[in-house]
């Protein structure tokens, strides 16, 4: 095991992750900037160090000051926790460059799942279900009209180095697709700086379900069973529950096996997530694997009484993993809030502001049978002012 580790992040994720380490006996570096000094995660760490002014881009993006710190510090290992560099191939590549351990995916899994259109042919390679769809790299506007009849409407347009809901459009009848086509590219520049797209048949009545998956150095790769994301607004989730209502023990084997093959498909190591489109059918179908810890994770480990981060930690530091899938096996129920503010009088966008009180679950243990408790995550400091409580 580790010595040390350094948490290339902050907020929730952070303190989480120096929890864990705590429990290991792992001592941890936090990093933060300027606005982030007298943040809980760098009371939460053994040592701190600034990494530059408040933007993010000159902080907590840049990986050479990480790394800088890291070395400084004597940590041997980088958790990059989830958002900023969790999913970034270079920094992945530069930690080992540097004779760190990245506590992630390795550079090529990170690299294969990172564009949509490019993971979709390697899924397909390896007999993972995919919707129909066109995802090869010609993007001809005229060729992507003719594959949009072949689909058949309603279908979707889908930013390929997209996430987070952005650089998605449905279109509904062929008059929409030339603009719809036009718009997804603009937001996909903007936000990605990638205009390649990818076409997909619009599953009706969807269901968003994500199979959490661990995979060692050793060849060894588990699911840990299902999340439903189904609850969204504007593509974000809201409301993540597991095990998933409605699944069946064949269903689940079905959707497990599949998300195994995906992540030995890419050579993963690691946790991850394989999300699944699952329509009105039951028919299930690949969408992307994020390669990181994410969010929702909680839910996971009160269904399974598993410390994720901790599995991160041993298979980082070489361990194989704690258990074998016949070991698996899920207690209880958990739901996941997450606490988002909108404005009604700007559409009910997003709105900032700040967030005057929040009152969640008490933290429970559950034997076999029981119910879990609530866990109830804030992802966004979003409050309109006004607001007293939430």
């Amino acid at each position: 095991m580790f010595e040390k580790i350094l948490i290339a992040n902050r907020g929730e994720i952070a303190c989480r992750v120096a929890a864990t380490a705590r429990k290991l006996g792992v001592r941890t570096v936090a990093v933060y900037s300027d606005a982030d000094a007298l943040a809980q995660h760098v009371r939460a760490c053994d040592e701190a160090l600034r990494l530059g002014p408040a933007a993010a881009r000159e902080s907590y993006l840049r990986g050479d000051a990480v790394i800088e710190a890291a070395l400084r510090t004597g940590a041997q290992a980088i958790h990059p926790g989830y958002g900023f560099l969790s999913e970034n191939e270079a920094f992945a590549q530069a930690c080992a460059d540097a004779g760190l351990v990245f506590i992630g995916p390795p550079p090529s899994a990170i690299r294969a799942m990172g564009l949509k259109a490019e993971s979709k042919r390697l899924m397909a390679q390896a007999g993972v279900p995919l919707i129909p769809g066109y995802h090869d790299a010609d993007q001809n506007d005229a060729l992507l009209a003719q594959h949009a009849e072949r689909i058949g409407y309603p279908l979707l347009i889908k930013a390929s180095a997209g996430g987070g809901g952005k650089g998605m459009r449905i279109v509904r009848e062929a008059a929409e697709f030339a603009p719809m086509l036009a718009s997804c590219r603009r937001e996909a520049v903007s936000a990605f700086g990638n205009d390649a797209v990818l076409l997909e048949r619009y599953a009706s009545k969807p269901r968003h379900i994500e199979i959490q998956v661990f995979a060692d150095t050793h060849g060894h790769v588990v699911h840990l069973f299902e999340r439903d994301c189904s609850v969204q607004r504007r593509h974000q989730k809201v409301i993540e529950e597991a095990p998933a209502p409605g699944m069946d023990a064949v269903r689940r084997e079905a959707m497990g096996e599949a998300a195994v093959a995906a992540a030995r498909a890419v050579g993963y190591v690691g946790a991850g997530t394989v999300e699944f489109i699952v329509d009105g059918s039951g028919d299930f179908y690949f969408m992307e694997m994020n390669t990181r810890l994410q969010v929702e994770h909680p839910v996971t480990e009160m269904i399974t009484g598993l410390d994720l981060v901790e599995w991160q930690l041993r298979v980082a530091a070489g361990e194989p993993l704690p258990r074998t899938q016949s070991d698996l096996a899920i207690r209880g129920h958990a739901i996941e809030a997450r606490v988002y503010a909108e404005n009604p009088d700007r559409g009910f966008l997003p709105s900032t502001g700040t967030l005057m009180h929040l009152r969640t679950p008490a933290a429970a243990t559950f034997t076999v049978g029981a119910v879990a408790p609530v866990c109830a995550t804030v992802i966004a400091y979003r409050s309109i002012p006004t607001i007293a409580s939430a």
